[in-house]
């Protein structure tokens, strides 16, 4: 989902300042709403958690460029379930900071373009969590079809929007509708994958009851809605 550097450039990047300052405004009320739920600390140590794993994702796995960006492993869906929609959204936003500013400067520039791109997904990907995982249902029950269900919202959100960006810089020529398809082929096969990590975490989630009653995880991971 790192968009390859020009693809967007000028005056066309005033849209994604735009996109960012709204998904880092939606991102703060979800946090305001999460500090008031499970409290201030737990909320930044489960951030932080979040942040960790972000940059182990982007920076460990394998990833590779693929038409007009990079096929990465983000696990949105597997860190929203176990962390929460707010930790989720400002750990995938520091996360890719600080890859940008350490490791893969010349990502920096199209930083607006990639945070819109992680978290826009994420929030939509919330709304369907809250419409087709029952109230009685807490996260560590959710069966695969659920699980594949997020994981399409997420990665198709993202696939999306990378789409959306190539093809608003530079516009609907066979070469980069060719780059915009191969990418978003190759993207999609994380779908396949992903549900099963999903469950694979929440299955190891069930085993340990301690964290049953613990802030510094997601309180619908353990229980429902009341």
């Amino acid at each position: 989902m790192h968009i390859e550097a020009g693809v967007v450039q000028g005056a066309k990047m005033v849209l994604s300042y735009g996109t960012a300052a709204v998904s880092f405004g939606i991102a703060t009320k979800l946090a305001i709403n999460s500090i008031k739920q499970s409290g201030f600390l737990p909320t930044i140590v489960k951030t932080v958690l979040v942040t960790v794993f972000v940059f182990m994702f982007f920076e460990l796995l394998p990833h590779h460029g693929v038409g007009v960006s990079e096929v990465h492993l983000i696990l949105g869906s597997t860190l929203f379930l176990i962390f929460g929609a707010a930790p989720t959204a400002f750990g995938l936003a520091f996360g890719l900071l600080i890859q940008g500013l350490f490791f893969a400067p010349f990502d920096l520039p199209q930083y607006t373009i990639n945070v819109t791109t992680l978290l826009m997904p994420l929030f939509a990907m919330m709304y369907i969590a809250n419409k087709i995982i029952p109230k009685k249902t807490a996260y560590k029950d959710i069966n695969y079809k659920d699980a594949l269900r997020l994981s399409v919202m997420y990665q198709g959100g993202i696939v999306s929007w990378v789409a959306f960006w190539a093809l608003y810089g530079q516009g609907f020529g066979i070469e980069n509708l060719s780059s915009v398809l191969s990418f978003s082929l190759a993207y999609m096969s994380v779908v396949i994958l992903e549900p099963f990590i999903d469950l694979a975490v929440l299955a190891g989630a069930k085993s340990l009851n301690t964290l049953k009653s613990s802030a510094y995880v997601e309180a619908r991971l353990y229980n429902s809605v009341k």
